[in-house]
């Protein structure tokens, strides 16, 4: 379904409902329908290969619900989380469609960047962009490291 089909449809049902259109109610609603998806399939298949077996095995040596949760499932299923998280923010922050129809009065950041190229370029345009690349990079040094770090705790 394209993207302004959407948000033109979650415009039209704040607006007959008489809701404010704000970026973190009916733009994050219209985000969720593009990267929900996307994430339930990782997780899904995240899930097919993971073996129940080690559950049981803490249950069997005691370990509460919390405990077994907390202690084998989170560990095993973190990396895909952060990997989820990571494609959800990118193809969410490349969905300048969805955004500009439900945002409200407050613009987002890709909104702004997409104003300052209809006008006269500026210096301002090109330190947007690399801010938001050396955040991108940071998200992925800091998944990166968390790999590393979880990786060495389990080997332990």
């Amino acid at each position: 379904m394209p993207g302004v089909l959407i948000s033109l449809g979650i415009g039209i049902v704040f607006q007959v409902l008489g809701w404010e259109t704000n970026w973190f109610s009916s733009g994050l609603g219209a985000h969720l329908t593009w990267t929900v998806p996307f994430a339930f399939l990782i997780v899904l298949g995240v899930f097919n290969r993971f073996n129940p077996a080690y559950e049981e095995a803490a249950r069997d040596l005691g370990a509460s619900d919390n405990r077994t949760f907390w202690e084998i499932v989170f560990p095993l299923i973190v990396p895909s989380l952060i990997g989820v998280g990571l494609l959800a923010f990118t193809l969410s922050y490349d969905e300048f469609i969805r955004t500009s129809l439900v945002s409200g009065q407050n613009n987002t950041l890709p909104l702004e960047i997409f104003g300052m190229t209809t006008n006269v370029t500026s210096p301002a345009l090109y330190a947007l962009g690399t801010l938001t690349t050396l955040f991108s990079f940071a998200m992925i040094a800091i998944a990166f490291i968390t790999f590393q770090t979880l990786g060495k705790q389990q080997k332990q």
